[in-house]
């Protein structure tokens, strides 16, 4: 079977589905949910078979780097029979179905797509997915999943887990970004740009914790969690610094250097913690707005452990100005889930750029 990529299935099927045709955005309610939320619409027996466990492995899979078992997403299923207009405005809305099921569900789903697109999908078994936005509700995002058989498309979802995966996970990261960075300080990027030759939008509640020559930490603290995202740079020496080792070497010479730890206890510092099986260090390559990094998640803790959570990082390559950057964000939050912690985390380290000013980019 050939495989075709995610984005390609898209452009094929542009004729696809039904839907509701074009609407007046302002006529459609919010979308509704909770983040993370996917609600999957389709007929009970397949949901108990191969495509329901093709579905769950895909949206349930564990987060990674998290302290405890987290999934990727919280699935709920609802049977054709039963989706109200109330269901149908969530967030996230999958609807699945095979053109060779009868079941009353599937034949539900049928009409959801017109008889042309039908006709697209039982002669050509690649097609598998479209996705459309605002389909019931501003906000949210729409996913088809289909094809000519339960043994198909079961192989389809599994083939390209980690493009359905992505397309959720983007889409939950552009609304926290909508609402993350309302009333950003703008003190601090500035101060970033005049000073470090980068910059960063950080939401409203973060304060600057410590500035130094080639280090810059900013925290928000409150009663339920204390977040953090820090930034550090270096003459860039060796590709050898983007070995996973000498990754973690260089996180924890940073940590030990400017990141104090339990206020509770002296000479406590921040360390990598390397000796749980269970939870290791991920290292993965990604192109980081057109330069090469390193992503890197696990897990902190103390060095006299007392304290612990999960961190993202990257570690980005600036050739222009031989420099190499090492940008965090890291939780603590004992006792609470750390996804969405996490997914924040993520979405402000995303806003970094290496560009800043001529000032800052001479020193």
């Amino acid at each position: 079977m050939k495989n075709i990529s995610l984005i390609t299935l898209i452009i094929l099927i542009i004729a696809g589905c039904s839907g509701t045709g074009k609407k007046n955005k302002g006529l459609l309610p919010d979308a509704s949910g909770g983040a993370g939320e996917i609600i999957i619409v389709m007929d009970s027996a397949q949901w108990n078979g191969e495509v329901g466990d093709a579905i769950k492995s895909t949206f349930k899979q564990d987060v990674p780097g998290l302290p405890r078992e987290e999934q990727m997403f919280k699935i709920n299923h609802v049977d054709p029979r039963k989706l109200t207009s109330f269901l149908k405005s969530v967030r996230n809305l999958v609807f699945v179905m095979t053109t060779d099921d009868n079941s009353s569900g599937s034949k539900i789903l049928r009409n959801y797509f017109t008889k042309s697109s039908l006709d697209r999908i039982n002669k050509n078994e690649d097609l598998f997915i479209h996705t459309a936005e605002d389909e019931y509700a501003k906000g949210q995002e729409v996913m088809y999943l289909f094809g000519q058989t339960s043994k198909l498309l079961a192989q389809h979802i599994r083939e390209n887990k980690n493009s359905l995966q992505k397309f959720f996970n983007k889409a939950e990261k552009e609304r926290l970004s909508e609402t993350l960075f309302a009333n950003s300080p703008k003190g601090l990027t500035e101060l970033l740009e005049k000073e470090h030759g980068c910059t960063m939008t950080l939401p409203f509640a973060y304060k600057l914790a410590l500035n130094e020559d080639g280090f810059v930490w900013f925290r928000q603290m409150n009663a339920e969690n204390d977040k953090n995202i820090f930034i550090s740079y270096r003459p860039y020496t060796s590709e050898n610094i983007f070995q996973k080792d000498q990754l973690i070497q260089l996180r924890d010479s940073i940590a030990k250097k400017q990141l104090f730890g339990d206020p509770d206890e002296p000479n406590s510092h921040l360390i990598t913690e390397t000796n749980v099986s269970q939870v290791p260090v991920l290292v993965e390559h990604q192109t980081f707005k057109g330069k090469y990094a390193m992503q890197m998640r696990g897990i902190w803790r103390t060095n006299n452990v007392t304290m612990g959570g999960p961190f993202i990082s990257y570690t980005i390559l600036d050739e222009e100005r031989n420099r190499i950057y090492y940008i965090e964000g890291f939780v603590y939050s004992p006792g609470k889930n750390q996804r969405e912690f996490m997914r924040e985390m993520d979405v402000i380290l995303s806003t970094f750029d290496t560009k800043g000013s001529a000032q800052a980019s001479a020193k």
